[in-house]
């Protein structure tokens, strides 16, 4: 029987803060290994299983390794005919936060070639499409500093020994694009615009003025007992599948009233249902 009894694959994106996931763990007393390459990693958990006081094990595999993309998924498969269950935590932001950052860091990308930037991004985008394709978890840093990203990844990861589904509520606004990793995503613009009311204007989905208005619309009580529904009906599925994260993304115009409230609504039902939870406001901050 393997001793381990968590093990995070951290990938994804060059400069989408894997660095920075990793440390979250590490502070949460997972034994971390950073930069390996795919064909090791069979033998990496053999390793670490063996060790006495070693239980959760974290590895932080991408482009930098060579041979990144051949092998990833057959490592994985391996591993988990062993035995061993592995979460996969891919992290992803937009194309020009990513150049952003990266030219920030004066670093060249791994898969540039001696070329542009960018074309270092599409390929990269492409040739981890499979392994984001089967990811348990993605997250969006695109708005996210590096305090947020670790706050997240504790967040998702400290209470991990305790089975059953981790939903995070993203609200945000449709004007400024769906978050890229929404696994569900719900539309409140069905519901009169708190925007449009002067004294509403300048507050947000989390003051009471606002949450009143919000909540006594014609159906927006109707919906949360819908979607509270919907989300439990599926929850026994997903687990079956082995699928522990789930992202819902609430929106609304401008991600600032009806989003917000109605995200922190669903996240109260959740709660009261023991529901693990956590919420986001992404575009919140934004004018």
């Amino acid at each position: 029987m393997t001793k381990l009894t968590e093990f995070v694959l951290v990938t994804g994106m060059t400069g989408a803060g894997r660095s920075t996931a990793a440390k979250a763990l590490e502070k949460l007393g997972y034994y971390v290994v950073d930069n390996l390459p795919p064909g090791m990693l069979e033998e990496l958990v053999a390793s670490v299983d063996a060790a006495e006081d070693i239980d959760r094990l974290a590895v932080v595999v991408d482009s930098r390794s060579r041979t990144f993309f051949f092998g990833l998924v057959d490592a994985i498969e391996a591993v988990l005919d062993a035995g061993i269950n592995v979460r996969t935590l891919y992290l992803e932001a937009a194309d020009e936060v990513l150049v952003r950052r990266q030219e920030a860091a004066r670093r060249p990308h791994p898969l540039s070639r001696q070329g542009r930037l960018m074309d270092g991004f599409v390929r990269e985008r492409e040739l981890l499409r499979a392994i984001r394709g089967r990811a348990d978890l993605v997250i969006d840093t695109s708005r996210l500093n590096v305090h947020q990203l670790a706050h997240r990844v504790r967040q998702t990861f400290e209470v991990e020994d305790e089975r059953g589904l981790h939903v995070t509520i993203v609200s945000f606004g449709f004007k400024y694009g769906i978050p890229i990793d929404a696994d569900m995503v719900a539309d409140m613009r069905f519901l009169p615009n708190p925007y449009w009311i002067e004294e509403l204007r300048p507050l947000s989905g989390q003051d009471d003025p606002v949450r009143e208005y919000v909540y006594v619309q014609d159906r927006a009580q109707d919906f949360l007992d819908r979607y509270v529904e919907l989300l439990s009906m599926i929850t026994n599925g997903f687990l079956r599948e082995d699928k522990l994260f789930l992202t819902v993304g609430i929106g609304c115009t401008g991600g600032r009233h009806r989003s917000v409230a109605m995200a922190e609504a669903l996240d109260e039902r959740l709660r009261a249902q023991q529901v693990r939870t956590l919420v986001v406001h992404r575009d919140l901050g934004r004018e």
